[in-house]
């Protein structure tokens, strides 16, 4: 184990991120505003490895992400795509094999979000480019500012996107506008954003829209953590089954997982008038 890893989650320096936990939330700050929080190599190093650790050691009941800057973010740095070393002579096929290891690789850090046990939330200024929409997508919510957009960025300069927009975006907005922002790389901006269901809210300023997600994510934070992880397992299930199968799920982990305790406290601290005190979700480990 490093020097670095002993130190509590918010307590070191990363790259990219700032990390802020307080009262069982937590809040991931983008923290490159003059690159326009552009997504380099440590990006996509450093976002799973603190959702992971705020994941499997139950750091946190729900996961504020917001950014700094004009732009939440500007989407994929380029030097993500180039290694820094010649590949003049090398095979073709070896060379196609690696970039499809190094896009699933991609894929697992926005996969961590939808994995979580945890409700992560969204909260984006300004554009939201690129791989700011495969990142959006894999979010439980997303929220707003004024001015904020999002553009499939990937079409413009000539590519598909790959990173998870295409698998989550149809079952967060109508399939037909999703095809027109793929294929047009058009903005979608804020207020249609919230017309068509992909954002929850819009807000006039940042200071207005992180005070409202906060209180949403202490509105969460208030409820049972079994009970909000079996929510979003089940909701993540029902997204990617039939509805047959979705109802056979949440019987499934009703029988195994329903918590009385938590039940019978929020029956108990309505009727003493005061909030109801669960207990965590245990850490990964703890609970094997």
């Amino acid at each position: 184990m490093t020097a670095a890893s002993t130190k509590r989650l918010d307590e070191r320096t990363y790259e990219c991120f700032t990390v802020e936990i307080a009262n069982k939330i937590a809040h991931i700050t983008l923290n490159r505003p003059d690159q326009f929080n552009a997504m380099n190599r440590a990006f996509w190093r450093e976002l799973p490895e603190i959702v992971r650790e705020i994941d499997d050691n139950a750091l946190a009941r729900v996961i504020v992400v917001s950014s700094t800057g004009k732009h939440f973010t500007a989407g994929m740095d380029l030097s993500v795509f180039t290694s820094g070393k010649s590949q003049e002579g090398k095979e073709t096929g070896r060379l196609r094999a690696n970039l499809m290891k190094n896009i699933l690789r991609l894929q697992k850090t926005f996969g961590c979000l939808d994995e979580a046990r945890v409700p992560v939330l969204m909260a984006v200024q300004g554009g939201c480019i690129g791989g700011g929409v495969d990142f959006a997508s894999a979010c439980d919510m997303r929220y707003a500012t004024k001015d904020a957009f999002f553009c499939i960025q990937e079409i413009n300069i000539g590519m598909t996107a790959d990173v998870g927009t295409f698998p989550r975006l149809p079952h967060l907005m109508p399939q037909g506008l999703v095809r027109e922002l793929s294929y047009t790389g058009r903005r979608l901006f804020a207020e249609e954003a919230k017309s068509c269901g992909f954002v929850n809210a819009v807000f006039d300023t940042q200071e207005d829209m992180l005070k409202a997600v906060m209180g949403i994510a202490r509105e969460i934070a208030a409820r049972s953590p079994l009970a909000v992880h079996g929510s979003k397992e089940m909701i993540n299930y029902a997204r990617d089954h039939s509805i047959a199968d979705g109802l056979r799920q949440i019987a499934i982990w009703q029988t195994g997982m329903f918590q009385p305790h938590d039940m019978m406290e929020s029956f108990k601290a309505k009727s003493e008038k005061r909030d109801p005190d669960f207990d965590d979700l245990l850490p990964l480990d703890d609970a094997l």
